[in-house]
């Protein structure tokens, strides 16, 4: 397998063989024109001609050179609040590090993978802070003693042991890779960490606090910065009525939530609603359609959930209807099955050809509506209308199973969802790659067009703590990064907000499957007239073929 990528000592080392890796490079499928690989690379190379000033110190402590280490690069380029915890815990306690990955690699064994040391170290952080304006910050645990680490760690352990069997096994969640955003799980773990060993939660508390993870995880709870939002709820645990007090800062203090059908239109793949798709189903017991077994086999095995288009969208892009990216890689238009379901049942084909062969209680499982003619390519947008209503219905239902008795069933405070979307699609043809952003807002369309080299040397700015303006058509686009390294980048009717290496991966995913530069949309002349909107990069799609 060609790599997409390679060491620096490669490039610079005294044998590096430059014609040997621009050959490779180029036939890697990398979404970069030939002549830009030429360039990146002769930029490489050309670190070798600089001067760097170093420093030797001698005689120095381990913790020392780590607290030195920490107020440098704090100076600097600024480390993750992680690597600067890190540092301070392998200075203070040597031998930490092997049981942060030790912990990591127990639950990467149950499927939760993403509780990586990364994320340890944050729980850590968080579960030694009290006091102060952010609970997420370094200095808490440079401050904090060997023995109230050992007892912050043995919190974040216990509190572990309880929340990712409530997830697994009373969720029915498989795998981290569902959940939109980790931060989500922190106050959970505080709260069970903050326990006594052995003691018993009252059920109505912990389907309570269930009820707040899915309802934050609807609403996007952390969808931006979370080091703000993540001190305002951790807060609320020490409430008389921390399930109440949660609630009350997700804006939810007599009604419980509803999930209209408006609620998913437009939304795609990268939406928080996934995961509340993919649980609908398994609670209703959903099954593969080629093997027979239940989806989360499918999920356990690949470690991400796996799912086709009901209707494929090579059909619908060749429809005289000419539906668009945003409707066909809608959510509403996505089933939890395996690649054998998709490549051997699926196809090519409409549903109204493959679905007699589906049992129809599995049908009724993943919510695919009876209506024979929607499952014809000519009714798809009364499919999407349909499956929206039905999934909705679930996903209420499954809320409702866990909704506190002081809530009753619906939230009138809930207004009208406004529709709009916005996905990221890759086009390549004749040395050029294009980036797009196509967007829509209660119907209004809107589309930009953005140099995928431009945006992702914007990112790599960002990464320096950098803001820059990036080229989007005839105009330019502010982006910018806050200090906990979340990005803004403002484009047309949105300013949509996400973490670094999240931005990185969309554009990435953008490419994956890129179309002919000759079908790219024609983007718009004048600028988003209204005010922008802010818009949570998880809500972001891309297209699929």
């Amino acid at each position: 397998m060609i790599p997409e990528r390679f060491k620096v000592y490669d490039v610079v080392g005294p044998d590096a063989d430059m014609f040997a890796i621009h050959g490779e490079l180029k036939v890697a499928g990398l979404a970069i024109p030939e002549p830009e690989i030429g360039r990146r690379l002769s930029a490489l190379q050309k670190i070798t001609q600089r001067d760097f000033h170093m420093e030797v110190l001698h005689e120095f402590g381990y913790e020392e050179v780590a607290d030195i280490f920490v107020r440098v690069n704090s100076g600097g380029r600024a480390l993750k609040t992680t690597d600067l915890a890190l540092a301070t815990l392998s200075a203070r306690t040597p031998g930490f590090l092997g049981q942060l990955e030790s912990e990591s690699a127990r639950w990467a064994q149950h499927g939760y993978g993403a509780l990586d040391v990364n994320f340890l170290i944050k729980a850590l952080t968080l579960s030694l802070s009290t006091t102060g304006t952010r609970l997420a910050s370094v200095a808490k645990l440079t401050a904090a003693s060997r023995e109230m680490v050992e007892a912050g760690w043995e919190k974040v352990q216990r509190g572990l042991a309880q929340v990712v069997p409530l997830l697994s096994e009373k969720l029915l969640i498989p795998t981290t890779a569902l959940i939109p955003s980790l931060a989500a799980l922190h106050p959970l773990i505080l709260y069970y960490g903050r326990q006594p060993q052995g003691t018993k939660i009252a059920t109505e508390v912990e389907n309570g606090l269930l009820y707040w993870f899915l309802t934050a995880t609807a609403r996007n709870r952390y969808g931006g910065s979370t080091d703000t939002t993540l001190t305002q709820d951790i807060r609320m645990l020490d409430a008389e009525d921390p399930v109440a007090a949660l609630l009350a800062n997700l804006g939810i203090h007599d009604r419980g939530l509803s999930v209209s059908a408006g609620d998913l239109a437009g939304r795609n793949h990268q939406s928080p609603y996934l995961m509340f798709c993919y649980l609908a189903a398994a609670h209703a017991g959903a099954t593969d359609w080629w093997d027979g077994g239940p989806i989360s086999e499918g999920v356990e095995k690949s470690g991400k959930p796996q799912y086709s288009l009901v209707h494929p969208a090579t059909k619908l892009r060749a429809h005289s209807n000419k539906f668009s990216s945003v409707e066909i890689n809608e959510i509403s238009n996505i089933v939890f099955v395996s690649e054998q379901t998709a490549k051997n049942i699926i196809g090519s084909r409409s549903p109204a050809a493959y679905m007699p062969g589906v049992g129809a209680s599995d049908r009724t499982a993943h919510a695919i509506p009876n209506d024979p003619a929607v499952l014809e390519s000519d009714g798809y947008r009364d499919f999407l209308a349909a499956r929206r209503a039905l999934l909705a219905e679930r996903i209420t239902a499954l809320l409702d199973q866990f909704r506190p008795g002081f809530l009753t069933e619906d939230d009138i405070e809930a207004e009208a969802s406004t529709s709009q979307s916005l996905v990221l699609a890759g086009y390549t043809g004749a040395g050029r790659s294009v980036l797009t952003a196509e967007a829509e807002v209660d119907g209004q369309s809107w589309v930009g067009w953005i140099d995928p080299t431009d945006f992702e040397a914007a990112l790599d700015a960002a990464a320096t703590g950098l803001a820059s303006d990036v080229p989007v058509g005839d105009e330019t686009a502010p982006l910018r990064v806050d200090d906990e390294g979340s990005v803004t980048f403002g484009l047309g009717p949105f300013v949509i907000r996400g973490p670094l290496d999240q931005w990185r991966a969309a554009v990435k995913d953008a490419f994956k499957d890129a179309q002919p530069l000759s079908e790219c949309p024609e983007p718009n002349d004048d600028q988003w007239s209204a005010e922008p909107g802010e818009f949570p990069l998880s809500n972001t799609g891309v297209t699929r073929a």
